[in-house]
C-alpha cells in the first residue's frame, strides 16, 4: 500500500512537472536576420554540377576571354595564366612529384568546376561580380590557353560539358 501511493505520488509529480515545461514559453532564438524568402534563396543557389546541371544561360567566346582576363585577373595570375602571385591558371607539369603543378590543363577533372569557382569564388576583390557571359569567356579563354579547346570555340551550358579535361579520370568518384 505504501508502494502504491508512492507510484501515485511520483506519477503525479511527473505529470506535474511536464504540464508545466509545456506551458513555459520556448523562446525562438535570437532574433536576429531575417527568414529568407524563396527569391533569398534562389540568388544564392548558383551551384554547377560537374555533369553540368546547375549552368546558366549564356555563352562566351575564347577571344572575348582575352581582355576579360587582361582586366580581372591578370594582375593577380600573370600574363596568359603564369609568373602572378595567385596560382598558375596555365600549366602542364607533372602531378606526381615533390611540388605537383596543379593548374587547369592538368589538375581540374571537368570544365564546368572551373566555370563553378570562377563565378563563385573570382575576381578576389569582388566575387560573384561576373556576368554569366563573362565567366563563359573566361572559362573558354583558360581552357584554350591549356590546349583544351579551339581558339574559335564558343563555352555556354552544352559545350562546356561536352569538354573533356585530361585529368577526368584522375580523381575518385564517391
Amino acid at each position: 500500500m505504501c508502494m502504491r501511493k508512492a507510484r501515485r505520488l511520483c506519477g503525479g509529480v511527473l505529470a506535474g512537472l511536464v504540464l508545466s515545461l509545456n506551458a513555459m514559453a520556448v523562446p525562438e532564438g535570437p532574433g536576429l536576420g531575417m527568414p529568407a524568402t524563396a527569391a533569398d534563396v534562389a540568388e544564392r543557389d548558383i551551384s554547377v554540377f560537374a555533369d553540368g546541371s546547375g549552368l546558366p544561360a549564356g555563352s562566351g567566346r575564347v577571344q572575348d576571354g582575352i581582355n576579360i582576363y587582361a582586366a580581372q585577373c591578370q594582375a593577380c595570375h600573370g600574363p596568359r595564366g603564369i609568373g602572378g602571385t595567385a596560382e598558375e591558371l596555365v600549366g602542364n607539369g607533372r602531378l606526381d612529384g615533390p611540388n605537383p603543378d596543379k593548374s587547369v590543363g592538368n589538375y581540374w577533372p571537368y570544365a564546368t568546376t572551373l566555370f563553378d569557382f570562377i563565378r563563385r569564388s573570382m575576381p578576389l576583390h569582388a566575387p560573384r561580380s561576373l556576368r554569366s557571359d563573362e565567366v563563359y569567356a573566361l572559362t573558354a579563354y583558360l581552357l584554350y590557353l591549356n590546349g583544351i579547346i579551339a581558339a574559335d570555340a564558343v563555352m555556354n551550358a552544352e559545350t562546356l560539358k561536352a569538354v573533356l579535361m585530361p585529368n577526368r579520370d584522375g580523381f575518385v568518384s564517391p
